[in-house]
């Protein structure tokens, strides 16, 4: 019978627990390695060894084992007995490789102490005790247990390989790969997000970049993987090469270490200039174009920055960007993220957007639509156009519709005007077409409301304090009530004296009238309370005027001469007057030609002048 060893026989490293052997993945690969050979040189091996846990814990080659700090390695620890050792034979070693003959075995005839003869027997190598013994006769790893288990259950004969070296893996170089689609240019037709094509604009005909773009990134090296030889001994791979991406940063592009790897990184927003000889990538400040905005040449634009333009942009296309110039003519649109829009010449059947910046348009702008978010809108000549903003300037306007925070006209003819600050040199109407002004006027009727409210409270404590004071002069007129009341004032300032007899004659006194007294000192205490709530309210009022004179802000119309029937209301709005001036066009021209609903007639003549300011202060007429 064969004794397993004892646990404390064990190296450090290996571990003995019940349901078998671990191996303490936490000390040094040496360490390991020491403690297995020591097993095997001491004649035992391991029972149920997982090989592949084996070379993972020396080698740490194989499959992640997760985060463990022992693992099992086998099931037990067992004497190599001599006779069944005297089975294995040495292998045949190659370059890189290892050779076994595998062949049927036989175990002699024996015959124990007692006489007891064992004829010969046939018998088969075990795993197990295979690894054992190879590893005495160096071979460490590299053992393909699978077809050494599958050689030794063979009814026949074979000579295998079975132990070959692990070659070094080779790391990988560093790159630089691509991580933005618009470095390339592209004049295909642009695909949509919904799958269709469209036919009106190119894929990337100027590529442009935003600020803090990521244009490159840096694939760094990756180093090769060690191979082994039967040994054990570790073969290390070749270096792979490394790069440096700051070389290919040129003006407004730099290198940056970012949190999931490093980077060329644009440093402004602006277009794509790549140097054929270094491969520097640069980013320019705008695109200068001088083939015009056309279906043959660009197709619509979708630009990240400036844009300047020396051609015309014809119908139907679309020019979307910020700080876009134009020396041309526009027949299509443009929309503008911010910055200046500049047309030099005019816009016809067109439409300018800016959604926070301003617009100048220094010819004619017909048949169009003007808009921008905050900016001011300035405009030689107007006609049949709506336009929106926050400020208008126009030197000639007719039939126009035109709504915005301040609005300065020069001649307005036949137009409808909305704004919180007009101000028009000469107005009247065109042909048939009337000419209407509407002074924007903040609603602030819940003012109006809490101030009529106060004053109806005011007017009642107005007219309890004086029925107190009427009440308290009734009271106090009374003969026995008055002859008391002269009597104690002078007592107070100490004008009369009183003997005994005349003090008991004013207690009397004093008696006769207590319940009058009692009334007169209830009475201060209500008018006390009643002035002081009168004075609160008061303070609540003008609390309140000041919050509606805020809230009401400046309104106000200057007309300085009228040529024609002029018509000037006022128009209440809510909070704020973006809402009306993000109307769409349609909107905005049946809210400004529409039937006048409420507001305040304030001029309707068809000559003179009008400045009218809003006053805020004046209370609301009763209704």
């Amino acid at each position: 019978m064969v004794d397993d060893v004892a646990p404390a026989e064990l190296p450090i490293g290996l571990l003995k627990r019940a349901d078998g052997i671990y191996i303490d993945l936490g000390m040094a690969k040496p360490a390991l390695i020491a403690a297995v050979g020591h097993v095997f040189q001491s004649g035992y091996y391991f029972t149920g060894l997982n090989y592949p846990v084996l070379i993972k814990a020396l080698y740490d080659v194989g499959p992640e084992l997760g985060a463990v700090e022992a693992l099992r390695l086998a099931g037990d620890v067992r004497l190599f007995d001599a006779a069944r050792r005297a089975l294995y034979k040495n292998p045949k070693m190659g370059s890189g490789y290892a050779e076994y003959y595998f062949e049927l075995l036989y175990i002699e005839e024996t015959t124990l102490p007692d006489g007891t003869v064992i004829p010969e027997r046939q018998t088969r190598l075990d795993i197990d005790e295979f690894v054992a013994d190879m590893w005495n006769k160096g071979i460490h790893f590299g053992i393909d247990v699978a077809a050494v288990s599958t050689a030794i259950a063979a009814a026949k004969p074979d000579r295998i390989t079975f132990a070959s070296d692990l070659e070094p893996e080779p790391g990988q170089d560093a790159t630089v790969v691509e991580v933005a689609s618009e470095l390339h240019r592209s004049d295909a037709p642009k695909a949509r997000a919904d799958g269709r094509v469209d036919l009106q604009s190119f894929e990337n005909r100027f590529p442009q970049i935003k600020e803090n773009m990521r244009l490159l990134k840096k694939q760094p090296a990756v180093p090769g993987l060690p191979g082994f030889d039967l040994s054990g001994r570790m073969t290390a791979p070749q270096p792979p090469k490394d790069l440096t991406l700051r070389f290919y940063a040129g003006d407004g592009t730099e290198a940056r270490e970012l949190e999931d790897g490093e980077y060329l990184v644009s440093t402004r927003e602006g277009f794509l200039s790549v140097d054929a000889k270094s491969s520097r990538i640069s980013i320019t400040d705008k695109i200068v174009s001088t083939e015009g905005v056309s279906g043959r040449t660009t197709g619509n634009l979708e630009l990240a920055g400036a844009y300047e333009e020396y051609g015309d942009v014809q119908e139907q296309r679309d020019v979307t960007g910020s700080d876009i110039t134009v020396h041309g003519n526009v027949y299509g649109n443009i929309t503008s993220r911010g910055g200046t829009v500049v047309l030099d010449r005019n816009l016809v059947s067109g439409s300018i957007t800016n959604a926070d910046g301003s617009i100048s348009i220094a010819g004619v702008a017909s048949n169009s639509v003007i808009h921008t978010g905050k900016g001011r809108i300035t405009i030689t000549r107007a006609e049949n156009c709506v336009i929106s903003g926050g400020s208008v300037k126009i030197e000639e306007a007719s039939n126009c519709e035109i709504i915005a925070d301040e609005i300065v006209i020069s001649v307005a003819e036949g137009c409808a005007v909305a704004g919180r600050n007009v101000d028009i040199e000469s107005a009247g109407p065109r042909r048939r077409t009337e000419m209407i002004i509407y002074v924007l006027v903040k609603d602030v009727a819940q003012f109006d409301q809490e101030i009529a409210d106060l004053d109806v409270r005011l007017a009642a404590f107005d007219q309890s304090n004086q029925a107190c004071v009427a009440e308290m002069e009734r009271i106090a007129a009374l003969p026995d009530v008055r002859r008391y009341l002269a009597l104690a004032a002078k007592l107070r300032t100490q004008e009369l004296t009183l003997t005994a007899e005349q003090g008991q004659v004013l207690r009397k006194i004093a008696g006769a009238v207590a319940s009058d007294l009692q009334a007169i000192n209830k009475l201060k205490l209500e008018l006390q309370a009643g002035h002081t709530q009168h004075k609160l309210l008061s303070d609540r009022l003008a609390r309140v005027i000041e919050q509606k004179v805020e809230a009401a802000g400046i309104a106000r119309c200057g007309l300085h001469m009228v040529s024609g029937e002029t018509l000037v209301r006022t128009m209440l709005f809510g909070a704020d007057t973006t809402a009306l001036t993000q109307l769409p066009p349609k909107d905005i021209k049946q809210r400004l030609r529409g039937t006048p609903s409420g507001g305040e007639l304030l001029f309707a003549e068809s000559a003179g002048s009008l400045d009218w300011h809003l006053n805020s202060r004046l209370r609301p007429a009763p209704v």
